[in-house]
């Protein structure tokens, strides 16, 4: 049965399908490492000539959400949790072997949103927000600083959890318990002189530089899941981009 393409007629039937098809991953009907149907098979089922399908599709991976496997067809595409810290700074072994930082929450509150996270996450000025501040450790040396802002309604049950089920990652805990899933997210570099307050998170002298990263985490549909700013010690930070 062919089901009726939704969306402005006024755009391309590819971007219409397109929409129609991030609202499927959106809603979960399509979860990671799920695959989806063909080209063939999604213009039938939408009535669209094949090629419309193939731009569609080919939208969505440029967009990072789905992922074409040659000879096994296209996936929603699994997150990769820890890319932008190993993008950013050097977190390994002795040996050399990448490692993810462990993780100690500091505080944990709902606030009412500031300004600027309210901007950040698309609230109302004063909304309720979940404030969490934690520290980033190797070795049990600090390594980050985070400021991490969620909207409450969505994110409230994570007032009660045990910071033992919670771990290091926070973006597959948003996937598995709230229905949250991080498809891409926006990221800001800056330096700064760190302040007494952070000189003693991170166990510096104040005024010594820091790598400041300012982090809008989005949704598979765009809105925004969660606001951050990470500091990390400037000794550690690294820089890596691969240019095509």
């Amino acid at each position: 049965m062919t089901a009726e393409l939704p969306g402005d007629s006024r755009l391309p039937r590819y971007q219409r399908l397109a929409e129609v098809l991030k609202t499927a991953i959106a809603e979960r009907r399509w979860k990671p490492g799920d695959r989806l149907p063909s080209e063939k098979e999604l213009a039938a089922q939408y009535g669209v000539a094949p090629g419309t399908a193939r731009q569609a599709i080919t939208q969505l991976a440029e967009e990072g959400l789905l992922d074409r496997r040659h000879g096994s067809g296209t996936f929603v595409r699994k997150p990769t949790f820890d890319a932008s810290l190993f993008r950013f700074f050097r977190f390994q072994s002795e040996g050399g072997e990448r490692r993810i930082p462990g993780s100690r929450i500091l505080r944990r509150e709902v606030l009412s949103a500031p300004s600027a996270v309210a901007s950040a996450l698309g609230l109302a000025q004063d909304a309720a927000v979940i404030s969490i501040s934690r520290l980033r450790l190797l070795d049990d040396q600090p390594v980050l600083a985070e400021e991490i802002w969620l909207d409450h309604a969505p994110f409230a049950a994570l007032m009660a959890m045990d910071e033992a089920d919670i771990g290091p990652l926070l973006y597959p805990i948003y996937d598995a318990h709230f229905d949250q899933i991080v498809a891409r997210a926006q990221e800001r570099l800056t330096v700064e002189a760190v302040d007494a307050a952070y000189a003693r998170l991170l166990r510096i002298p104040p005024a010594s530089p820091v790598i400041v990263i300012e982090r809008l985490a989005l949704g598979v549909d765009g809105h925004p899941i969660e606001w951050r700013r990470s500091r990390g010690r400037a000794d550690r930070f690294r820089y890596h981009i691969e240019i095509h």
